[in-house]
């Protein structure tokens, strides 16, 4: 009957030598070991909820590497001023931070999954200062104008041509006899870069380039040109064979570099001179007015399998013969 405590088995009878006892589970050595409580979801390794939880432990620890970078990420976009260049997606990005193009914000899409290119790019620009804009990827879009970001890019402001002037003053406050670069027809920023990189291995003052018709300092041309672009400057003129008669006025040699010239660059005549080397583009190389103010005309004598040099090429040859021969004036 319920609530009998007198019912048979409950206890043990009054007047037993062990006396009354409660529980039939076992007491001492016979007692049952329970498993204790169940374990919770997320802790059983089998279970989904646990491997939510690992994930979300991942989230966190990728987030709390991140911190540190991203604390001067601001909300908001800031729009390219007239001639600033945009360079979109994660390789992109990076290599410009990588190599000293002067990056002067970075746009990251809100919510964006970080991976170890999106990392580096927000070390580098906590680094050097750059400002961290956090946007939609709507206004990444339209701030691309549809090309493809992967949710980061990045704005380079116009760069600054110097005037022809400042070479020159470059040279006189250097002591040394002007050496500059001319290019003509020159379209492919990668052959300004290597022209720039050549012209600040081997002491060039300066290079000239047309505003027309011809590459300008892009980000293409300060990754090619792996910093020198910041070292030597790059004055942009209206018209070329106008601006060499005015240097030649000046004092300077004007020496074109193209197929079946006077001579070779080896026995450049004007290599300790002033001089400004003017370089072609691969194929036409230098256009007919252009070639008819030079002094002279040089070549490179190459394989005849080979048709032509580009740009960056022919350049560095030719600085590398002036820089030598510059070193020992006496051998030429």
């Amino acid at each position: 009957m319920a609530g009998n405590s007198r019912r048979p088995g409950a206890i043990r009878k009054a007047g037993s030598k062990k006396g009354p006892r409660v529980g039939t589970g076992g007491h001492r050595r016979k007692a049952l070991e329970g498993k204790g409580p169940t374990p919770k979801a997320e802790d059983r390794v089998y279970h989904p909820a646990h491997k939510r939880k690992v994930e979300a432990e991942k989230r966190k620890a990728t987030e709390q590497r991140t911190a540190g970078a991203r604390k001067g990420v601001v909300r908001g976009t800031r729009r390219p001023t007239a001639g600033a260049e945009v360079v979109a997606g994660r390789n992109a990005v990076l290599e410009a931070l990588r190599t000293d193009v002067p990056v002067s914000a970075v746009h990251l899409a809100s919510r964006i999954d970080h991976d170890d290119r999106t990392r580096e790019i927000l070390e580098l620009a906590s680094t050097r200062g750059v400002q961290l804009l956090e946007v939609s990827r709507t206004e990444l879009d339209h701030l691309t104008e549809g090309s493809v970001h992967q949710g980061v890019a990045a704005q380079v402001p116009p760069y600054e041509y110097a005037d022809v002037e400042d070479l020159l003053d470059a040279a006189d406050e250097a002591g040394q006899p002007p050496l500059l670069v001319a290019l003509d027809g020159v379209t492919d920023p990668r052959n300004l870069g290597a022209v720039l990189r050549s012209a600040g291995a081997f002491g060039a003052h300066g290079v000239i380039v047309p505003s027309r018709r011809s590459a300008g300092v892009t980000a293409s041309a300060w990754k090619t040109s792996a910093g020198a672009a910041a070292r030597v400057p790059v004055a942009r003129v209206t018209n070329l064979s106008r601006t060499l008669t005015e240097l030649k006025k000046s004092g300077l040699f004007v020496v074109g570099l193209d197929a079946g010239g006077d001579s070779e660059v080896h026995e450049l005549a004007f290599a300790t001179d002033p001089v400004v080397l003017v370089v072609g583009s691969e194929g036409k190389g230098l256009s007919r007015l252009v070639r008819e103010t030079c002094d002279a005309v040089a070549s490179i004598p190459i394989s005849s399998d080979v048709e032509s040099l580009n740009a960056g090429v022919a350049a560095g040859i030719t600085l590398y013969e002036v820089a030598q021969a510059r070193r020992t004036p006496s051998a030429r």
